[in-house]
């Protein structure tokens, strides 16, 4: 009897050994992953702000790049180019202005023009650029001048200015040979002869149409 009762509690213990030993070392527990806050927003890249006005590959921000009038012409735009050719270096519309006749004389001017009237126009006569005229003081003729300088001013920027009297007011025409020898010319117009007399717009182009005064007339 005392026999089978040390048989009974061998087998009791050896089965309480088997249910409390694991096979393997125990495994720290696996620390869930943070769920992301789906009420949170991810950050987004800023886009640059596109610079003032239009460039797009032109030379012009809403008026003629600075530089880019000249003796020779509007940038690329040479004096003596077809109309498409200035449209494309502006690069921007130019209004679709036709030649009452054909190589009549018209003008491609920057739209939309405001009340104040047209900053910049490019005369088109024969079928090729012939001229530039500027009426407001925020665009620089070659050397410097500008709408709004005095005559003495204008003086002090170029040498052998030409003087004539304006055909219909008080003014004059001051003209300015190309000094490198071209065949353009600059004209700034004066509400007077004083020295103290304002240039009130100027034109650069070629002759004749650089002289016409009232534009294509």
């Amino acid at each position: 009897m005392r026999t089978l009762l040390s048989i009974a509690l061998l087998v009791a213990l050896a089965g309480c050994g088997e249910r409390g030993t694991p096979d393997a070392s125990p495994t720290a527990p696996t620390e869930a992953a943070p769920v992301a806050d789906s009420t949170v927003t991810p950050p987004v890249a800023e886009t640059p702000a596109p610079p003032d006005g239009d460039t797009s590959g032109s030379l012009r921000v809403d008026k003629p790049a600075d530089g880019t009038i000249s003796f020779n012409g509007f940038g690329p735009a040479a004096f003596g180019a077809t109309a498409e050719e200035v449209r494309m270096a502006w690069g921007g519309d130019l209004g679709d202005e036709q030649p009452s006749e054909p190589g009549g004389c018209y003008y491609l001017i920057p739209q939309p023009v405001g009340e104040a009237g047209y900053r910049t126009a490019f005369m088109i006569e024969g079928d090729t650029f012939a001229r530039i005229d500027v009426r407001r003081d925020d665009v620089t003729a070659p050397g410097g001048g500008k709408v709004g300088m005095n005559k003495s001013q204008i003086a002090a920027l170029y040498a052998g200015i030409e003087q004539e009297p304006h055909k219909y007011t008080e003014g004059q025409y001051l003209s300015v040979r190309d000094p490198a020898g071209g065949k353009a010319m600059l004209v700034f117009e004066t509400d007077g002869k004083t020295d103290d007399a304002k240039v009130t717009a100027w034109r650069i182009g070629l002759q004749p149409q650089v002289d016409y005064v009232e534009g294509c007339s």
